[in-house]
């Protein structure tokens, strides 16, 4: 569908206005807000006008055609469509709908002229160029030319309208949901430009538009400036002003009524311009933030640096960024980029901000990962940005000597059933050249990857085929060589195989950044064979495959088409089918399998349902070969210095070279032959800096380029370059103060720049301008020549004149650029009386609890010299008033030595200078030192030669090429140099003293140049000067250290050994020994030996005689070393140590036969047994051991006993008669041996004491027990001997025990029994064993509770013990059974007792019986009981009972009676 474009729609925002100059377009935009009141229809016609000048042409409706109003069809949408000149679509022409009045008015030549004399036209006159002016020219011609048309066209907009003025009559056929005629267009713009959106909504009634930015609302109230909405005419607009990164977004605009809701999607990439800044670009915004009414400022600290990993390790990049004020859930925006392309959290890459530290950890290391990473944290306020560069280097080939995996694995052209995979080649090949690539596929959903080709391709492009339409795929490519194949690249990110208009259907917009428009037939034909491909050509051509590509055809019949593809060999007729068995779907196909080096025509035909169409025009002759060339290589190298572990290396690139991906850049030390790769991911441009090189060796690089066809050869080596940081001039200086002021010349004083360009600054120059009633003039030179400190006097200024003043540095680099202007200064003479500021404060010596400070002096002295200084510090962020004071009383030194401080806390100094008219002026503030101790710090040694040489020895580990030792004394240049040699060789520097002494006396410092501050004191005091001098003395005239002085010590067989150990002496060393100064030498009496590996010198004697008593002196010399050691032996020491000998050789010959080890003794086992014991030696089979008590043989029996050389003999119950002298003999041929042990009067008691002290130590705790007597207390003991002697104690105090305290032993069983027990018998009671050692007691409370438990048993007790013994008893007399013959008389008697006097009654068969003739029952004297039947019968046979009773109880006995008569008698027997 198309519709002709009136002349008043092509004023609109899509035609570019590029070729107009920032100030045409600048007065242009000014002109048309001026004339913004005029007639609409003049402002429609001048942007009819302007359109026709863009060099654009409109579809073939458009033009003067345009007064040709084709009627439109109903519902249909008439589509604009602007083309270049090459008829090549580039975007859309939005219409711009006026009021139907505007165009049937028209514009007559009265209206021309007095629109030409309004005051706008006016205004365009005088501001266009002479460019302008012929675009006006030609507008009023072409509006000449068009009157007619444009009155024709009103009259047909006037029908137009009056059409549809009926239909919205009939609302019902009228509403319609809204519908986007125009959607907005994508666009990609640099930072800090402007960019517009727009659409044109259709719909009734009519839409409600929003605009969204991520799916935000957009409000342009609550960032003011920023956005821009506009809708006029069903045309709605958003512009963004300045834009920066914050607005890189997905834009929808929603319109919405009461029929339906519809959306429309657009991106804006906002890219950051890398070249010169345009300085008429808007800058980015900064200072306060509207909405907040806060001005953030952002430190990125804490940073990463350049980072090394390798395949498939994690890797974490963080910062930590500060942001002032902080405020509570204020949430700013992080991101990261790699190569200035924005990361999105994926399974590669985790981001996390913890509130205050911003993290982004590489899961999984691949070379894709490797770049330049910059975080980018963004604020309402700006942005601050951090970057650092990456390495990844390959991991360990799985083969050795296999090449590493390729990388940047991406899917191109991507249609239903093939896809072209490229990838980048790996930088290193590890010695062999790679033979070619494997591409595998893998479905999404599956772990099964499929190898794509049978044979290694060499070009790093790859057509797949084969695939299954609409499934997804990922890919991933193997290098492999001679020596095997590499790791798997990183998968590509999955694909569908679809139709790409497929896929822009899905994605519900046309295809980004383009515009692009995607026509699809509506009612597809049926039974209509495709008319015939269009545009076949050879798209890539390799010796492995040809890729063909073509579009379909135009017409009907374009449901479910397909492809043939057809090949003929150049210079024949003959052509081959190549897809016989299934057609394409895709027009795109690669062809595989052809011969390399010949020539081959291809053509295409179309197929469907209805049939096979025609074939496509044939292609040219295409040779089956490699169209893309190699690179070749680069140019020439050049290295430059950067950092001292970086080279900065660029070199001249490629020449004609073709799809270039990169460079690889290699690096070896020189002579090593030894190339390591410099980066592992191609960098595009031809200059890189080279990381992690190896300072201060000499390097050479080299360059090789690459693309899909392969790697070129390497350039030529370049020069070697050293590695070491560059030397650039110096960074300005700053902090410019006024030291002095006279008439004509003031002294100024600067700090030294933050940056001095890695070489030493050679001097300043001091440049001053006038400023006259805040006006600044130009600037003069104060000094030609440079400067070497940092103060100098300016002179030949006019007094009561200001000033400004600044300063540059220089080096051997050059100098620097000048500093900021100081403030201005008014030249007047001072006249006050204190001192001016101290100047040129240094820190020096940073610790984690101290630092040193130095400063110069006043050079103003006020009207008293100065006389003392004082010192002032603060933590760095503490407000002005925590300023405090260091010394209470002022110093005359020019330093001090700053201590207590907190570690981490950074502090900032200032220095005030006193004289006798009190304190002046406070210095500058220095800048805040944080107080930690760097790591590698090392301190000042002072260290004593061999020699007696006297030397301070610092060592710096962070040296660098240009670093120099620099010594003073008091913080002071040494002048006098006669005194010190300064000795300097690789990190380490000597300061050795010449002649110490007393003018030495102070403070030494060395500080390091070049360095981050390494430096050093020592104070040499009074004190320490004199215990080096001692020490030096020592080492001057050196004696031999001794670990042990001369000593004497006996041997073996009673022999005397002098001994003493040198600590330290060589081979050389020699010996002499004197006695009573006389020189002994070897013999058979003296035996000397010196061990020079110990140091041990030694002398034995056999014996000693009266004659050997005196003075022994061993003297020894160790070149100049010498030293001497001596024993003294006489007197009752010598005598001592005779007899000791004698004895020791006694032993010796003793020991020879049987012999004691250890002598006889005695122990007591916990049993209480006593066991006499002896440990012998060197015995044998007839050496007899006899034992004696008291001179008489113990015979053997089962108490003697030897087991493992001991000899035991037991006595189980020692008792006095076991007291004796016991004696044990061991003999044998070689000799015998005694020992004895005394056991009788205190020998004896000793061991009882010891058997009572195990008896007391098994006692039981005493407890408490009742009996029908009393109260006792008892304990157990394991063995009780009668021997034990133990004391009952009653509150502290012996009982003295009578009739009613008794104590007894029964068994193991203590006791003491108290009878009768009152209240007065309550207290504390123990028992105490005595050992001779001073015993053991248990002790028991017999009290309380305790003591009415026990009374009240007692009680009980008692009382059953009297029952028990008044109660009534049958005492006997009485038989079990009385056999008795008939008429006999019975008579049995038994004895009663009992009280009081027992009831007696008689039983017979339990029934009770009384005193009768027959049966006779007395019970006499209340003891005696008898039972008497005079003559027996049968009748009185049965179970007899007599039973007692009293008061305390009943007892019965029982016997039967049996009677039986004679003849029954007899016969029973018979």
């Amino acid at each position: 569908m198309s519709g002709s474009i009136p002349f008043y729609q092509k004023h609109h925002r899509s035609y570019d206005r590029g070729y107009r100059s920032r100030e045409t377009q600048s007065k242009l935009s000014q002109y048309q807000a001026s004339s913004s009141s005029s007639s609409r229809y003049a402002a429609g016609s001048s942007s009819s006008a302007s359109s026709f000048s863009r060099g654009l042409k409109l579809s073939s409706q458009s033009g003067l055609e345009a007064s040709r109003l084709s009627p439109i069809p109903k519902r249909a949408k008439p589509s604009y469509l602007a083309v270049d000149k090459e008829n090549q679509i580039i975007g859309y022409v939005v219409p711009i709908f006026r009021g139907s009045h505007e165009f049937a008015s028209g514009l007559s030549d009265t209206e021309e002229g007095r629109v030409r004399d309004t005051a706008a036209y006016m205004a365009r006159r005088d501001l266009f160029t002479s460019g302008l002016e012929m675009e006006r020219s030609e507008l009023i011609s072409r509006r000449e030319a068009m009157r007619g048309t444009a009155e024709r066209i009103s009259l047909n907009k006037r029908i137009h309208e009056h059409e549809e003025h009926f239909k919205r009559m009939n609302e019902d056929s009228l509403m319609h949901p809204p519908e986007f005629v125009i959607k907005p267009r994508s666009h990609t713009v640099w930072e800090k430009q402007c960019v517009r959106l727009h659409c044109t909504v259709s719909g009734w009634p009519d839409p409600r538009v929003v605009w969204y930015k991520n799916n935000v609302a957009i409000d342009p109230l609550t960032s003011p400036g920023k956005y821009k909405l506009e809708s006029r005419y069903s045309v709605h607009s958003l512009e963004i002003n300045k834009c920066d990164f914050d607005d890189t977004a997905q834009y929808r605009v929603s319109a919405m009524n009461s029929n339906g809701e519809e959306s429309a999607f657009a991106s804006v990439v906002v890219k950051r311009f890398k070249g010169e800044i345009d300085e008429n670009l808007p800058a980015p915004r900064h200072g306060p933030v509207s909405e907040y009414g806060i001005n953030f400022k952002t430190h990125i600290v804490d940073s990463f640096g350049v980072s090394f990993g390798r395949e498939g390790e994690t890797m974490s990049l963080g910062c930590t960024v500060i942001i002032y004020p902080a405020l509570h859930r204020y949430q700013p925006e992080v991101q990261w980029y790699r190569d200035d392309v924005l990361l999105a959290p994926s399974k590669w890459n985790h981001m996390h901000w913890s509130g205050d530290r911003a993290t982004l950890t590489l899961t999984h290391l691949n070379k894709e990962d490797e770049g330049l990473y910059t975080l980018r944290v963004t604020t309402k306020s700006g942005y601050e940005t951090y970057s650092q560069y990456v390495f990844v280097r390959d991991a360990d080939a799985e083969v050795e000597g296999a090449p590493g995996a390729p990388l940047d694995v991406r899917c191109l052209e991507v249609n239903k059933d093939y896809i072209i995979v490229t990838w980048k080649q790996p930088a290193i090949d590890r010695g062999d050249h790679i033979l070619g690539y494997f591409v595998d596929r893998c479905e999404v959903g599956t772990n099964h990857w499929i190898q794509c080709n049978d044979t290694p391709v060499k070009f790093a492009r790859f057509p797949v085929t084969g695939l299954v339409e609409g499934r997804s795929y990922t890919f991933r490519v193997r290098a492999v060589n001679k020596n095997g194949m590499s790791r798997p690249s990183r998968v590509s990110e999955p694909v569908a195989a679809m139709d790409p208009a497929d896929r822009a259907r899905m994605r519900g917009t046309s295809a980004p950044w383009t515009g692009q428009i995607i026509v699809t037939e509506e009612e597809p034909a049926e039974s209509v064979v495709p008319g015939r491909p269009l545009e076949l050509q050879v798209t890539e051509a390799t010796k492995n495959y040809v890729v063909l590509s073509w579009k379909p055809p135009t017409g009907k019949g374009l449901e479910g088409v397909m492809y043939y593809v057809e090949k003929c060999v150049s210079g024949t007729d003959s052509w081959q089918r190549v897809n016989t068995e299934i057609p394409v779907k895709s027009p795109r196909f690669a062809l595989f399998d052809l011969a390399e080096g010949k020539s081959y025509s291809f053509r295409v035909r179309c197929c469907n349902s209805a049939g096979v169409g025609e074939p496509s025009d044939p292609t040219e002759a295409t040779t089956v070969g490699d169209k893309l060339d190699i690179p070749s290589a680069p140019g020439k190298v050049i290295p430059t210095r950067n950092t001292d572990t970086s080279v900065v290396v660029s070199w001249e690139a490629s020449r004609d070279a073709t799809e270039l991906v990169g460079y690889y850049i290699e690096s070896s030390i020189v002579d090593s032959n030894v190339w390591e790769p410099c980066n592992n991911k191609p960098v595009k441009g031809t200059r890189f800096i080279c990381h992690g090189l190896m300072t201060g060796e000499m390097y050479v690089f080299r360059v090789r380029a690459v693309n899909a066809a392969g790697l070129s050869q390497f350039s030529p080596e370049s020069e070697p370059v050293k590695v070491k940081a560059a030397i650039a001039s110096p960074t300005p200086p700053y902090g410019i103060t006024v030291l002095e002021c006279v008439r004509d010349s003031m002294v100024l004083a600067w700090k030294q720049p933050t940056f001095i360009g890695g070489a030493d600054i050679t001097g300043y120059f001091v440049d001053y301008r006038e400023v006259i009633d805040g006006v600044p003039g130009k600037w003069h030179e104060a000094n030609i020549r440079a400067v070497s400190e940092r103060a100098y006097r300016v002179c030949d200024l006019k007094e009561n004149k200001k000033y400004q003043f600044q300063v540059r540095a220089a080096n051997m680099a050059g100098v620097g650029i000048p500093s900021l202007p100081s403030d201005t200064f008014l030249c007047e003479e001072w006249t006050i009386a204190v001192p001016g500021p101290p100047y040129d404060l240094q820190i020096r010596e940073v610790r984690s609890d101290s630092l040193a400070l130095l400063w110069k002096p006043p050079v103003y002295q006020g009207r008293d010299p100065v006389n003392g200084f004082y010192i002032d510090i603060k933590e760095a962020d503490a407000p002005e008033e925590a300023w405090r004071g260091v010394n209470t009383k002022a110093t005359e030194k020019k330093y001090i030595k700053i201590k207590n401080l907190k570690e981490a806390e950074s502090y900032v100094f200032r220095v005030r200078a006193q004289n006798k008219a009190g304190v002046g002026k406070v210095s500058s503030v220095t800048e805040p030192v944080p107080a930690v101790t760097k790591p590698g710090t090392k301190e000042i040694v002072v260290d004593v030669d061999d020699d007696g040489v006297i030397s301070l020895n610092f060592e710096c580990s962070d040296l660098t090429p240009d670093s120099k030792f620099v010594w003073s004394k008091n913080y002071e240049e040494m002048s006098d140099l006669s005194r010190m040699t300064i000795e300097t060789k690789g990190n380490k520097s000597k300061a050795v003293f010449n002649a110490p002494g007393e003018e030495d006396i102070g403070v030494y410092s060395c500080i390091v140049t070049h360095t981050d501050g390494a430096s050093s004191s020592y104070t040499l005091s009074e004190e320490e000067l004199k215990r080096l001098l001692e020490i030096s003395h020592d080492h001057k005239f050196p004696i031999i250290p001794l670990k042990s002085e001369l000593a004497v010590e006996l041997q073996e067989k009673g022999k005397v050994r002098f001994w003493l150990q040198a600590e330290k002496i060589s081979a050389n060393g020699k010996v002499d020994y004197v006695f009573n100064d006389n020189s002994l030498s070897q013999g058979e009496k003296y035996k000397m030996n010196f061990d020079k590996n110990t140091g041990v010198i030694e002398m034995t004697m056999d014996s000693l005689t009266p004659a050997d008593e005196g003075t022994y002196t061993f003297q020894m010399q160790d070149g100049k070393a010498t030293n001497q050691s001596s024993l003294v032996l006489i007197g009752d020491v010598f005598k001592e140590l005779q007899k000791e000998s004698e004895f020791q050789r006694k032993e010796w010959f003793r020991k020879q036969g049987p012999h004691f080890i250890e002598y006889l003794g005695y122990e007591v086992t916990p049993e209480c047994c006593v066991v006499l014991k002896c440990k012998v030696g060197n015995m044998k089979k007839e050496t007899t051991a006899l034992w004696y008590k008291d001179g008489r043989e113990i015979k053997s029996d089962n108490n003697l006993g030897f087991t493992e050389g001991v000899l035991k003999l037991e006595i189980a119950q020692i008792s006095k008669k076991d007291s004796g002298v016991y004696e044990v003999v061991l003999k044998d041929d070689r000799g015998k041996d005694t020992s004895t042990l005394n056991l009788t009067d205190q020998g004896f008691k000793d061991l009882m004491n010891e058997v009572f002290s195990y008896i007391a130590n098994s006692s039981t705790p005493l407890k408490i027990t009742s009996t029908d007597e009393g109260i006792r207390l008892y304990t157990f003991v394991s063995y009780y001997n009668d021997l034990l002697q133990v004391t009952w104690h009653y509150k502290d105090s012996a009982i003295a025990f009578s009739d009613r305290i008794k104590s007894g032993v029964v068994g193991e069983q203590l006791w003491l029994q108290i009878k009768e027990p009152t209240e007065k018998d309550m207290g504390k009671y123990a028992i105490e064993f005595n050992d001779g050692k001073g015993g053991l007691r248990r002790t028991v409370e017999l009290s309380g509770q305790a003591f009415d438990d026990a009374f009240a048993e007692f009680q009980r007790l008692k009382a059953a013990a009297i029952a028990e013994r008044n109660r009534a008893r049958v005492a006997g007399g009485l038989p079990d059974v009385v056999t008795i013959q008939e008429g006999k008389a019975l008579n049995l008697t038994c004895n009663i007792s009992g009280d009081p006097v027992p009831e007696v009654t008689w039983l017979k068969n339990d029934r009770e019986i009384t005193s009768d003739d027959h049966c006779i029952l007395k019970f006499a004297s209340g003891k005696f009981a008898s039972f008497t039947v005079t003559g027996v019968n049968t009748s009185d046979s049965g179970k007899y009972s007599i039973l007692v009773k009293n008061k305390y109880g009943t007892e019965s006995a029982d016997f039967t009676v049996s009677v039986f008569i004679p003849e029954e008698a007899g016969g029973k027997k018979k």
